[in-house]
Formats: structure tokens, sequence, C-alpha cells
């Protein structure tokens, strides 16, 4: 299986799902992007800090830090201006900004965003891999089971279940939300939790 190609030591940290062969595309295809990948989520943790400090999606102890390490690496935000020409009818054909982009791989760091941002992502892929600027998408969201720790913190209300979690994001997925787009997902789970005060 093709999961095989990441370290042990992540598979034991994250829960890790793919659509379409993504794992192997990223491997064989984009080894760099791959390494930045695994390199970065290897030295991620998720520090106690990070939960009790008000900051939504882009919380600096959580998805900021992701951004800023995937982004010294040469990773950069990215918008497409997308249009279909049609003789001389010309459409605009609107696209999200992906949160860090490389060599047609498009990384999402959905923290705590309400679920419907799992939507406009996958939407997101599936129309740029059809054009044939993103071979590779990946989303990195939070495991299920993070729900117990932000609780016993008292954040459960803030981490709702109408936010951006694992369990919102696979029906999605494999009902084809990503169309053709192969797509890697990485969970942080409990055993990413430190308790840093």
């Amino acid at each position: 299986m093709s999961l095989d190609l990441i370290p042990a030591s992540l598979r034991k940290l994250y829960e890790i799902h793919q659509w379409r062969h993504a794992c192997a595309i990223l491997r064989q295809d984009f080894p760099d992007e791959f390494d930045d990948i695994i390199d970065v989520l290897d030295r991620f943790r998720l520090p106690k800090s990070g939960l009790v400090k008000e900051g939504g999606n882009k919380n600096p102890a959580t998805s900021g830090w992701l951004d800023g390490e995937f982004h010294k690496k040469g990773w950069c935000e990215k918008e497409f201006d997308v249009r279909i020409k049609v003789d001389a009818d010309e459409k605009q054909s609107p696209t999200h900004s992906i949160d860090c982009y490389r060599n047609r791989v498009g990384l999402e760091i959905e923290w705590n965003n309400k679920d419907p941002f799992f939507d406009r992502d996958l939407n997101n892929f599936r129309l740029l891999h059809s054009i044939a600027v993103l071979s590779v998408g990946v989303i990195v969201t939070r495991c299920d089971e993070l729900q117990e720790i932000v609780k016993s913190l008292g954040r459960g209300t803030s981490f709702g279940m109408a936010t951006t979690h694992m369990s919102k994001l696979l029906p999605k997925l494999e009902g084809g939300g990503a169309g053709g787009c192969p797509v890697l997902v990485f969970g942080i789970s409990k055993k990413l939790y430190v308790e840093d005060r």
C-alpha cells in the first residue's frame, strides 16, 4: 500500500488517508515536495498554548506555524486567474487561494474553520486538476479525538462539530468531492499534543 511510503514514525502520529494514489504520485513525481511535507509534519507538535489561545483557523501555534514552515521551504500562498474562452466569449472561473503551493502540489491547512471549507478546498483541487495546474492536493486537519482534549481545556464550543475535522472531510472526499484529483489527508492526532505551559 502506498501509504507505507510515509515513515512509520509519522503514521503513528497522524491519521492518514488518500484518494486516487496521491501518496505514490507525490513520492514518485514530486519527491522534493513529498520530503518537505514529511519534514514539516514530523517536526510539528500541538502545544497546549495553541489550543487555549483564541485564534481560529490561523492560530500562530498551529496552522500559522505550519504555514510558516512551508513558506520557509519555498511554498507560497497561490491564487489562480482562471478564464474560460469560447470564441470571443470569455468568462472567469474564480478559484480560492491555496494556503501552500509549490510545483503543482497544493496543501490546505484546515485547523478550525467551518466544515463547508472542505467543500471549497476539494472543489478547488478538482478544478485546478482538470486544467492541469495541480497534480496532487494535500489537506492537514484535526482528528475527531482531539475534541476530548479541547473539551478538557474548556474550548469545546470553539472546536464544535460543525468545524473542520476528519469525520467531516472523509465523506466529502470518498463521495468524489475532489473529482479526479489525487488527495492525501493528514489528521492531527492527540499523540502530537504537548503540555507546554
